[in-house]
This record gives C-alpha cells, sequence and structure tokens, in this order.
C-alpha cells in the first residue's frame, strides 16, 4: 500500500474534525459564555436581611428581576452585576457583606437567569444593567453620584460598559477579563477564535473612555483569568484609580482575601477615588 492511500484519509478525517469544531464552536458558542440558573432556593430574607422585589423592563421589553437591599443611613450604594454562572441567589453573601458596611446594595439577574424572562445575550446583558441603573436613579431616587458600580468576572464587563455610559461614582473589577477574544485565545488556541468570537465584552477598550475612579481587583492565582489581564485593566484605567490583589481561586477570592479586602472596598466605596491600595 502506497503511504498516499494512508496519510490522505488521515489528512481528511483530522481536517473534517477541525472544520467541524471551528463550526461548533461558531454556532454554539453562548453555551460556553452562559451558565445560568433559574432556581432561586432562597432570598436575602434567609440571611436576615430587609429586601425589595426589583422588577423592571429592559429597553427591548424584556422581564428583569433582581433585590435590593437597603440600609439606614447609607451614603452610596453598590449595583452588583454578577459573573456568567448561577444567579442571585449566589450572591447572598455579597449582598450581606456590602449591608454589613452600611451600603445600599443591589443585585439582578441578565435575562435567561433566575426569575428574569428571555435568553442572554451580550447586548441584552447591557440593556439588563442599564434597566436596574434607571430604577435605582428614577424610583428608588438614588444619585447617580452615590452609585459603585461592581462586577464580578464577565459582570465586570458589563459593569465597564454600564460606567461608560453612566456616571457613576465608582467602579469596580473584581477577577474581571480583558476581552472574550482574549479568553477565547487563551482556552482554544489551536483555533481562529479571534475571527469566530460573536461576544466581544470588550473590558479593556472601554476602560480609556471611562471617568470615574476605578479600582481592579484580582488574584495571582486566579485558575480561570489570568493575573495579566487584572494587570492589564489597571494599567488601562484613568486615574484615578488603585489595584488589590486577591488571594485565592476565581471563586473563592473575595472569601479568602477576608476583612483586607473588605477594608479596601468600604474605603473605595466611601471615598468615591482610587489610590495605592
Amino acid at each position: 500500500m502506497r503511504v498516499q492511500e494512508i496519510v490522505w484519509p488521515v489528512i481528511r478525517v483530522a481536517v473534517a474534525s477541525y472544520v467541524g469544531l471551528v463550526l461548533l464552536l461558531y454556532f454554539r458558542q453562548g453555551r460556553y459564555v452562559y451558565y445560568p440558573s433559574r432556581s432561586l432556593t432562597s432570598t436575602p430574607a434567609t440571611a436576615g436581611l430587609k429586601y425589595e422585589e426589583v422588577n423592571v423592563t429592559a429597553a427591548d421589553g424584556t422581564g428583569i428581576h433582581g433585590w435590593f437591599v437597603p440600609a439606614e443611613g447609607a451614603g452610596a450604594t453598590v449595583l452588583l452585576c454578577h459573573g456568567n454562572a448561577g444567579n442571585i441567589w449566589h450572591r447572598i453573601d455579597a449582598l450581606w457583606m456590602f449591608h454589613e458596611m452600611g451600603f445600599n446594595v443591589c443585585c439582578f439577574d441578565y435575562r435567561g437567569y433566575g426569575k428574569s424572562g428571555g435568553k442572554p445575550t451580550e447586548e441584552g446583558t447591557y440593556q439588563d444593567a442599564a434597566a436596574v441603573w434607571e430604577w435605582l436613579v428614577k424610583v428608588r431616587g438614588v444619585g447617580e453620584d452615590s452609585i459603585v458600580i461592581h462586577g464580578e468576572s464577565l459582570g465586570g464587563a458589563v459593569a465597564a460598559w454600564l460606567a461608560e455610559s453612566r456616571s457613576p461614582a465608582g467602579l469596580v473589577l473584581e477577577s474581571t477579563f480583558t476581552s472574550l477574544p482574549d479568553m477565547a485565545a487563551r482556552l482554544y488556541p489551536f483555533l481562529p477564535v479571534r475571527w469566530l468570537c460573536r461576544f466581544r465584552y470588550n473590558t479593556l477598550e472601554r476602560l480609556s473612555r471611562i471617568r470615574c475612579p476605578v479600582l481592579v481587583a484580582h488574584g495571582r492565582d486566579d485558575e480561570m483569568i489570568p493575573f495579566a489581564f487584572g494587570r492589564r485593566l489597571f494599567e488601562a484605567a484613568n486615574e484615578p484609580k488603585a489595584f488589590f490583589e486577591l488571594k485565592g481561586s476565581h471563586n473563592t477570592g473575595r472569601e479568602e482575601s477576608g476583612r483586607q479586602y473588605e477594608a479596601v472596598l468600604r474605603e473605595f466605596i466611601e471615598k468615591g477615588r482610587g489610590r495605592d491600595l
């Protein structure tokens, strides 16, 4: 048997497999970006927190659900944009943390998550955040200059979009990537993912246009989003800005950093400015 008779079938199978993988990633990539959960097994009341249900309508008519936890005498309100997995039930610890600091805190679910309607899309997540911002300002009467937007992981990209299009008191980017194509290139270096990626979530690009104080928090041991991404975000941000190095993994950084990180967040939110931390 000639070599060509062996090699060419192998090459054809390899090429077909590669093309198939490319097509799979292109048409099903939303499943690799969003990991929503519909089940809300508890509420802030479970943690002893008084709260209000938030039900708003995004610009395209999609119903968005969230929780607002007030704090007596609060001088600031934290708008929390969560990551790509779970729902607001999984962020009750964050609600408790900010409440204990003396801040109002509002957390919402993107479309397709929890009790929010629709299916998640990049543009949709931006519209969802904008709708909750409008509710805080126009319905709840919160001053724009007292709202700090806090984004974790993918939520950092949503928070950056909102900070660019509004005028918050500050922006916190916790364990956030530079852009989704950058993440995809890291995960699939053998594929032309920058060309294939239909999602952008370009946090890095937005930072040059954001004028509010910025706090970037990232861990060296983050196994999902490289520490270098966090440093690049910090370097791209305008002054005033600050950087805090988290301890622990991607999903345990806030917990393992404990009181030290809480103190940094408190000072950043209260003073509305960045500095070396």
